[in-house]
């Protein structure tokens, strides 16, 4: 199979969606490996590590794209890269569609066969391709939520883990999930007081277990929400349906009884965002105001951190895609549930669920 990788587009996005050890390893499968040159270097790949490890360098994007049947991505396709669909192309990358419509017609159009990271998903119910970016975002959004509590960036002007004699700050997580996790324990490790609250009493009594005293675990319902986030000086939102759109526990009626300069996190914003205040930001200009709370909703976080983001990525992806590439789709599909589970587009037929029901659209059956 012919197998493309291009210079992703988006806003400060620096990951790549192959890394030289894994064009090794397609062009050792019999696979030929198509790079746009520099696709690499925001994660630190030089082009002789490509050559060197049996890709073809092509100068542009375009060339990549018309020559390729898979397409191996990190983020979701541009509009001025939706010219570039052919039919029955394999696109194998981040694509989260319920928050994009124009995107899910754009493929639909174009009759690709479109393989998501975020929906491939193993008979544990466990996300392999989402879980690396999700402890990455997870982590960076206290890193992130500490610096936006700084008063000269409209913050309150509290330190997370305070000092003798001075309150530490408050963090609230809604969503014990991967996102959820890696934040509190970020959070706990700064010493701020961290409340965690989730729907699943199973995954409550998880997260207490493993940090005990230094947490406080809440059932995720309304009341208990609004409670504690008046008293919050940093809010993370991590809340996750696979491939469907987020709910909204972050409400915008309570943005008027929180503290001025309290900092609001949407990690889900990729999702739609779990924040009814909430629209996507970049790394340019990742924040805003809202009724006094600092709202950071940048779409691509780990692309803040682009080595460690691909290379952790890559980790995961790569097993599905070599199947991918060395079965064919239908029959990787037919073989291996969690692939059949990542297919969101096929064709011109819209064949997630979650998705179909985001958009109002039918959905067909894999």
């Amino acid at each position: 199979m012919k197998i493309g990788c291009v210079k992703e587009i988006k806003n400060n996005e620096y990951r790549v969606g192959l890394t030289p050890d894994n064009v090794r390893a397609y062009v050792a499968a019999g696979h030929h490996v198509y790079m746009e040159a520099g696709a690499g270097l925001g994660s630190g790949f030089q082009d002789t590590e490509y050559v060197e490890a049996g890709a073809s360098l092509l100068d542009n994007a375009a060339d990549v794209w018309t020559l390729v049947d898979m397409m191996v991505k990190v983020k979701e396709p541009l509009p001025e890269e939706y010219g570039f669909f052919h039919d029955g192309m394999i696109l194998y990358t981040y694509l989260h569609l319920a928050a994009d419509r124009e995107q899910t017609d754009a493929l639909l159009a174009g009759k690709v066969k479109a393989v998501a990271y975020e929906t491939i998903q193993e008979k544990d119910g466990s996300l392999p391709c989402l879980a690396p970016m999700s402890q990455i975002a997870g982590r960076l959004s206290i890193q992130e939520g500490a610096k936006y509590l700084e008063k000269r960036f409209g913050g309150e002007g509290i330190l997370l883990a305070g000092v003798p004699g001075t309150p530490k700050a408050n963090v609230v997580i809604l969503g014990g999930g991967t996102v959820g996790m890696n934040a509190c324990k970020i959070a706990v490790g700064m010493g701020a007081n961290v409340t965690i609250l989730d729907i699943s009493l199973k995954r409550l009594e998880e997260l207490d277990n493993m940090f005990g005293a230094h947490i406080q675990t809440l059932v995720s319902n309304d009341s208990n929400v609004e409670r504690v986030l008046k008293d919050a000086d940093l809010v993370i939102g991590s809340v996750l349906i696979p491939g469907g759109a987020t709910p909204k526990l972050f409400k915008r009626k309570y943005l008027p009884e929180m503290k001025d300069g309290a900092v609001f996190v949407d990690v889900a914003i990729d999702q739609g965002g779990c924040g009814e205040s909430s629209h996507v930001t970049t790394h340019d200009d990742p924040v805003y105001k809202m009724d006094g709370v600092v709202h950071y909703c940048v779409g691509n976080m780990p692309g803040a951190v682009p080595r460690t983001s691909t290379i952790a990525l890559t980790n995961a992806t790569l097993k599905y895609g070599l199947e991918i590439a060395g079965k064919g789709l239908e029959a990787a599909a037919a073989e291996n549930p969690a692939i059949r589970k990542g297919i969101n587009t096929y064709l011109g037929k819209l064949v997630n669920a979650n998705v179909a029901k985001a958009h109002g659209v039918a959905f067909e059956d894999i």
